[in-house]
């Protein structure tokens, strides 16, 4: 295992990743802010440089071992063999640490459901980055073009369901308890083609402060809980986010960005919907990540009908297959200070 430091390295990890999607997004959206001043103080870990066959993405330092919205990684692989021996290496996991890995756009298998547990039969995936029903979405994204040419057309992503196996083998081997959850990746091919968002003349776009957090974390289906608190306070400090407000200034509806690059927690509050204020925040985000160069993607629940057909009416595409949030040692996950009895963290 390596931890790229160098900045040429760092940068020409950012091209080859490029060639690689729209398998590599989590990985490539990591690497693009790493090498846009790292504001979420993330690193990557290869097997081998510079021909690697596995990459990781995660934050650096220590976290709390129930901390699993800190301990959010994602994956990426061109050699399943060399993913394996990336995630088995000393000191590339905490096994007994409560994390995610973030992967996949594998097969879907038809009887798979998101929230259903893999691994240890029991359900929830409890993930940091989630979402809801109507109303809510995990993610919108940025889409990218080669080289501010043409907009870049969606290749085949072929499978990483490496991402899921090698986690199950790890885990059996180990001991370690794990569950799935299972979304579908929406990629926007070329944002420049996006209507403009309608508002109405009672509703302006407003920025979030920390004295939102409390709110965020309330109405997010992953939060709850201290760690969730920290997790959603950071994201508002570190990466763009948009909020719609009334003329009081009272909150109608908001979508924060991860370390990903991915939409994360987009919101409405349910006396404003039917609106169009959802459609006019995923325009409006899409925008924003497109003018800063990243990709325009999200995470939207396999159930989610609601935010699917909004997605596809905007022209994103669905990707191939499932992506998937393994969370190891959910147990310890859920014993998050704060956490609702019951509750997923």
């Amino acid at each position: 295992m390596r931890i790229l430091t160098c900045p040429a390295h760092l940068q020409r990890l950012e091209a080859a990743l490029r060639s690689s999607l729209p398998r590599a997004l989590p990985v490539y959206g990591a690497v693009l802010n790493i090498n846009r001043g790292n504001p979420g103080d993330f690193e990557v870990a290869v097997d081998a440089w510079p021909n690697f066959g596995a990459v990781l993405a995660r934050r650096r330092g220590e976290a709390p071992l129930n901390d699993s919205y800190r301990n959010l990684c994602s994956a990426f692989y061109r050699d399943v063999g060399a993913y394996r021996a990336l995630l088995e290496s000393p000191g590339c996991l905490r096994w007994d640490s409560a994390f995610h890995i973030l992967g996949g756009y594998g097969e879907n298998r038809g009887d798979k459901r998101e929230g259903r547990g893999r691994g240890d039969g029991s359900g929830g995936g409890g993930c940091a980055s989630g979402t809801g029903g109507a109303g809510r979405v995990q993610g919108t994204g940025a889409v990218w073009e080669r080289g501010g040419a043409e907009p870049l057309l969606l290749p085949s992503p072929g499978l990483q369901d490496g991402v899921l196996t090698v986690s199950q083998d790890i885990a059996l081997a180990k001991g370690v308890e794990l569950e799935v959850t299972e979304y579908y990746t929406y990629l926007h091919p070329d944002p420049s083609t996006l209507p403009e968002p309608q508002l109405d003349p009672d509703v302006q776009l407003g920025t979030l402060s920390p004295a939102h957090v409390e709110l965020l974390n309330s109405t997010w289906p992953y939060g709850g809980n201290v760690w969730s608190r920290r997790y959603l306070g950071e994201l508002l400090r570190r990466f763009p986010h948009l909020c719609l407000q009334d003329p009081a200034g009272n909150l109608l509806g908001w979508m924060l960005t991860n370390g990903f690059a991915a939409g994360t927690h987009g919101y409405i509050v349910p006396t404003q919907r039917r609106r169009g204020l959802m459609r006019a925040l995923t325009i409006m985000a899409a925008r924003q990540a497109h003018g800063r160069g990243f990709p325009v993607y999200g995470h939207t629940a396999t159930d989610n009908r609601a935010m699917q057909r909004l997605l596809e009416e905007l022209g994103h595409r669905r990707l191939p297959g499932l992506c998937y949030f393994v969370l190891y040692n959910p147990a310890l996950a859920r014993a998050a200070p704060g956490a609702p009895p019951g509750s997923n963290a």
